[in-house]
């Protein structure tokens, strides 16, 4: 066997075994962590990653924590309502920006590691340029992917919120209590926004709390401006009295509107954004028809 022939041979072998092995380890049984079983509970019995026993943190949790204390606060701020949004901690999110970035680091090393087996040598400039490149981008991954999760998360909480909001304009015309109105109304649904909105409800009555003073605060933890109007509206109903039926009705109308003036306004920029390639195709169309016509003209 020629040496390019048992060099090919190495780098195929070692490519074979790292995907062997990932394959394995992905398909072997793992035993659930009880922290994150816990947190698919919800929010009554979320323990944050600083206040869990060490034996209860992932590994992630356990590097995000050791990042957020170790970092400087530029780089470690996590996004806490979008986090809150989509039920990941800010342990975990810190731990997977700091693996990411690491993969990224290392990946072009593997790369040009296998380059060398083959007898390739490119500059030592080339991969030192792509692997911090590769290592900020990868770094910067999860916040895009949390951004991107949280807009769509508070869309669908805003639909949701509309539909909510005239489940408690009908409670509360039909003779219910501004409490009783909240809670039956959140009953109804079985989307996570209406288990969340009855799991915060619970807990408020549990804790002595104030209805609305639990929704405001869980528009603060997860920023939504439209919850904390409904539980304005509903302060006004339950400490004075106020009757709130056509508030909430304009509510929710108001609502559905910027709801829909929202999905017009992508609508009309993904038109324009596709009437970009339609117009190079039409330029390239018409230099093909007349490009040869006008060639035979100048040639003579």
């Amino acid at each position: 066997m020629t040496t390019t022939g048992l060099r090919l041979a190495l780098a195929g072998g070692i490519l074979l075994g790292c995907g062997l092995a990932l394959l394995l380890r992905r398909l072997l049984p793992v035993r659930p962590d009880l922290a994150d079983s816990l947190d698919r509970l919800g929010p009554l019995v979320e323990l944050s990653a600083a206040d869990r026993p060490d034996h209860e943190r992932a590994r992630t949790d356990r590097l995000g924590l050791w990042a957020m204390r170790a970092l400087p606060p530029s780089l470690a701020n996590p996004p806490g309502q979008d986090l809150a949004l989509i039920g990941l901690s800010a342990a975990a999110f810190m731990g997977r920006k700091l693996i990411l970035g690491a993969l990224g680091l290392l990946s072009p090393s593997v790369v040009m590691s296998a380059l060398a087996i083959l007898g390739l040598r490119p500059p030592f400039l080339i991969p030192l340029l792509a692997s911090l490149g590769l290592a900020v981008l990868s770094f910067m991954l999860p916040d895009w992917q949390v951004k991107q999760r949280a807009a769509l998360a508070r869309n669908e909480f805003a639909r949701a919120l509309s539909a909510y909001i005239d489940l408690v304009a009908l409670e509360r015309q039909a003779g219910s209590g501004s409490r009783q109105a909240l809670e039956v109304a959140a009953d109804v649904g079985d989307s996570w926004v209406f288990l969340r909105l009855k799991e915060e409800l619970a807990h408020s009555t549990w804790s002595g709390q104030a209805p609305w003073d639990a929704l405001h605060g869980l528009a603060d933890r997860l920023g939504l401006p439209e919850l904390a109007d409904l539980a304005d509206i509903m302060r006004l109903s339950g400490t004075e009295g106020a009757q709130v039926y056509g508030t909430l009705r304009a509510r929710a109308a108001a609502l559905r509107a910027a709801l829909l003036n929202t999905e017009l306004s992508q609508a009309n920029e993904t038109a324009e954004k596709l009437s970009v390639p339609v117009s190079v195709l039409g330029v390239v169309f018409l230099v093909i028809l007349v490009g040869p016509a006008l060639f035979t003209m100048l040639s003579f």
